[in-house]
């Protein structure tokens, strides 16, 4: 039978447990997938402990957004979907229906035709990291030259693709980190310029490195404090973008910085943009062409079997000395 991991409560990832579970019959827009591989995403790890931006609607309940595998069945509705064939599935609002299973439905305005040049797991990896980035640097961002945009905590997958889609749009980018290790890594994927957050100045090195013009987009997973501290370095009009919560605190915004430039706060969600029929196929296309010309990569730290996922978990969680997504292949 199918197994999947399942939480009984908001306990975190050391409360998962795998149990049998049953194929299920397709709704009229369904179609069911043979998952191959699923990756771990941080959206999923605040999910397990009530800290994202939807809850389950009961328990127990399967986590997981991001997957690949193969068609098996389809609802009646269903259009333009071959059975037999690998896809990968996009971001939606899953509630009961993640992927940390051997098999699952989606609606199939959520999947999307595995990349040809991509493996199982190299195609289960790819979607939450680029279109998370996409919509913000291209469409809200703007992303051009002459246009400053930075990036925290650079060494994220989401860090990483903002960076690299940014620079294929000829911006200029900062990164920040909090290791002077990560250094090299985040100039090589093509950051102009990185900040190691010891505490110091950051608004002196934004100024310094913008030549005085400031940086007209951030694009921040830490929130907290840590916007507080750029935000006098931001370009009038500019836009900071808050997608996460790495800080693990909320805090005022930085609200007399934003009087004095003019700054707009924009809670980002992707979820938000990949409902939106045109702008999800806009930016399909995009991370498609990239990927087939190789501008863009699947890049993947390490691969866990299916009955690891708890160990999986703790090894995203711990001090990493590599970068790129964790996957869990199903074996099937």
């Amino acid at each position: 039978m199918p197994r999947e991991w399942v939480i009984d409560g908001y306990n975190g990832f050391e409360s998962l447990r795998l149990r049998q579970t049953e194929r299920e019959r397709p709704g009229p827009t369904d179609v069911r997938l043979k998952i191959e591989a699923y990756a771990l995403n941080w959206g999923d790890a605040a999910l397990m402990n009530n800290q994202y931006s939807f809850s389950f609607s009961s328990l127990p309940a399967r986590v997981g957004i991001e997957a690949a595998g193969i068609v098996e069945a389809v609802g009646e509705d269903v259009e333009g979907v071959d059975i037999g064939e690998r896809y990968s599935t996009l971001q939606y609002f899953y509630d009961m229906r993640g992927v940390s299973a051997d098999t699952t439905l989606i609606d199939q305005a959520y999947i999307t035709k595995a990349p040809e040049n991509l493996s199982a797991v190299e195609a289960a990896s790819v979607w939450m990291q680029y279109l998370t980035a996409f919509y913000a640097i291209v469409d809200i961002a703007e992303a051009a030259p002459g246009v400053n945009i930075l990036v925290p905590a650079g060494t994220s997958t989401a860090g990483s693709a903002a960076i690299r889609i940014g620079k294929l749009k000829g911006a200029t980018i900062i990164a920040t980190t909090r290791s002077e290790a990560n250094r090299h890594y985040l100039l090589d994927k093509g950051a102009d310029a990185v900040f190691v957050d010891d505490g110091a100045d950051i608004t002196s090195f934004l100024r310094e490195v913008t030549a005085g013009v400031g940086i007209h987009t951030s694009f921040d997973p830490v929130g907290g404090t840590f916007m507080e501290r750029y935000a006098n370095a931001m370009a009038p009009g500019g836009k900071m973008l808050m997608y996460g919560l790495l800080s693990g605190s909320f805090q005022s915004p930085p609200v007399v910085h934003m009087y004095q430039n003019n700054l707009w706060l924009n809670a980002y969600s992707v979820f938000n943009h990949v409902e939106d029929p045109i702008a999800r196929a806009r930016g399909v296309d995009f991370v498609y062409s990239a990927l087939k010309t190789g501008e863009l990569t699947a890049d993947i730290d390490r691969v866990f079997p299916m009955d690891a996922y708890i160990e999986a978990w703790r090894y995203l969680r711990g001090e990493r000395g590599s970068y790129g997504k964790v996957v869990i292949e199903t074996g099937l």
